[in-house]
């Protein structure tokens, strides 16, 4: 038998709208361009002023007479022959590096690209290399095939008995497992040294096997990594020191020479290609003790509705035959500009969200922003902020996790000025990165022999007037990135 309910529900819904301001509000600087063109893509009823400025018709000659441009007398083509390339270029001023000495165009040096340096990648200088070899087809293309298994940090990470099964698959070729050893080890003796290593210990090995074998350290070195890598790693030097009986200077010199090796070869040619490009959402300056904020200016785009889609909505709804087509094509026009009005709503809300918080951090912080030190960054948790603009912490969220700002003494994610509040031995309140700062002193200053246990640390700050718990020290610690003391030891 069935029953029949009436149930009664608080739920809370998020309009399209929202959901698109939400979205929008989480997009930082750098990418915020793509988003924009990618709306100007889908919707035609949204237009960009910058460039439908750029692209109306403009008389370029308002004062000239039509009938001129009929210029087909002899006299005027001849002058066209006689072109005199010294002529045009006294035209110019030209600098001593070739550039104009015009002080106007600066808005166009600013479009100019910037030029790239062509650079051959990591595998293609493995494969040029190959290329110079005389090998046999068969060896060539088991090459080719160790190279394409090869990672981005320069390692064969899969088994020799795979790559035989993708050789033959894949290339129709059938290699033992010796043969692709031997012409592995062809690979290992590229440039750069270490790669082809199949794990951290042949990587050292092959880098220490190309230096000069009559040197006594590297001798030690390469013993130290065949057989004590482990006490190595972990910097039980003493038991280096018995186990190859040599004092602490000797050891520090084959400590040094491990060192100096790379233990990611084939991430040497491409660091400057995975650095990424910051652009601040917010620019911050010092004006005689004043400080003042502004919005950078591709946060504030130029968008419209398309004024030819609004006269197209109204030339149709003023029409007096509507049949099913009109109706279709009238519920389009309208949907494109309603999510045209939406989206512009959307970035101008953008706008003065992104304002609004950073004003409040930037007047919660004041002090930090005038002086750039860290000991007057003021305890600031997410909450402190959503009150103050009377919006929710999950707005502020948004904003601070993606947002940069550029100050006078560097470029900071938002999120880095929010730290909890920890209370001094005098009832003060201070940021948990005024201790994070104490921390990395004293770590910095202290003897790497004899590194400070996370229990001295916590004594040093005792001392200081902070009372932590030593596991709080540890986590600070840890946040740092900074290794336990006896990781930090160097002889």
């Amino acid at each position: 038998m069935l029953k029949q309910s009436l149930q009664q529900k608080l739920l809370q819904k998020l309009s399209p709208q929202q959901i698109q301001f939400i979205k929008l509000l989480q997009v930082p600087t750098v990418s915020l361009d793509a988003r924009i063109k990618e709306e100007l893509e889908e919707n035609p009823a949204l237009e960009d002023m910058s460039l439908a400025n750029m692209n109306e018709p403009t008389e370029e000659y308002p004062d000239r007479d039509p009938d001129e441009d009929n210029f087909n007398s002899d006299e005027q083509s001849s002058e066209g022959d006689e072109f005199n390339v010294d002529d045009y270029l006294q035209d110019e001023d030209v600098s001593d590096y070739g550039g104009s000495l015009n002080n106007n165009s600066d808005d166009e040096e600013d479009r100019k690209e910037m030029p790239i340096a062509i650079q051959d990648s990591f595998f293609e200088n493995l494969q040029q290399q190959l290329d110079l070899l005389a090998l046999n087809d068969k060896d060539f293309l088991i090459g080719q095939q160790l190279i394409g298994s090869l990672d981005d940090d320069g390692y064969l990470r899969r088994p020799i008995l795979s790559l035989i099964d993708d050789l033959a698959f894949s290339q129709n070729v059938i290699a033992t497992e010796e043969e692709v050893e031997d012409i592995l080890k062809i690979i290992q003796t590229f440039d750069p040294a270490g790669v082809g290593a199949r794990d951290l210990q042949e990587c050292l090995l092959i880098q220490l096997r190309k230096k000069d074998h009559d040197n006594p350290i590297i001798k030690a070195a390469i013993l130290v990594v065949e057989n004590y890598l482990e006490e190595f790693t972990r910097k039980h030097y003493d038991k280096l020191e018995r186990s190859l009986n040599i004092d602490s200077d000797e050891l520090k010199k084959i400590i040094d020479e491990i060192l100096k090796l790379n233990p990611k070869p084939g991430d040497a040619g491409s660091v400057t290609g995975k650095q990424l490009h910051i652009i601040p959402d917010f620019h911050i300056s010092n004006n005689d003790g004043i400080l003042v904020l502004t919005l950078n200016a591709q946060n504030a785009p130029e968008l419209r509705v398309s004024r030819s889609y609004q006269e197209m909505f109204d030339h149709y709804d003023k029409t007096a035959q509507k049949d099913k087509k009109m109706k279709e094509a009238v519920q389009f026009v309208k949907q494109k500009l309603d999510s045209a009005k939406w989206f512009i709503d959307a970035i101008k809300q953008r706008q003065q969200t992104l304002l609004k918080t950073m004003n409040a951090i930037m007047n919660y912080q004041y002090t930090y922003f005038l002086t750039g030190d860290e000991r007057n960054l003021r305890p600031m948790i997410l909450k402190d902020i959503a009150d103050k603009i009377d919006m929710d912490i999950s707005t502020v969220s948004r904003v601070a996790n993606s947002k940069y700002v550029q100050t006078e003494f560097g470029t900071f994610l938002l999120k880095s000025f929010f730290s909890e509040a920890i209370q001094t031995d005098s009832g003060e309140e201070v940021s948990n990165k005024e201790v994070k700062k104490i921390l990395e002193e004293c770590i910095g200053n202290e003897d790497k022999r004899k590194p400070l246990a996370d229990e001295k640390l916590t004594e040093i700050l005792k001392e200081k007037g902070y009372t932590i718990a030593r596991r709080t020290v540890a986590k600070y610690r840890e946040a740092m990135n900074i290794p336990v003391a006896r990781l930090r030891k160097k002889l």
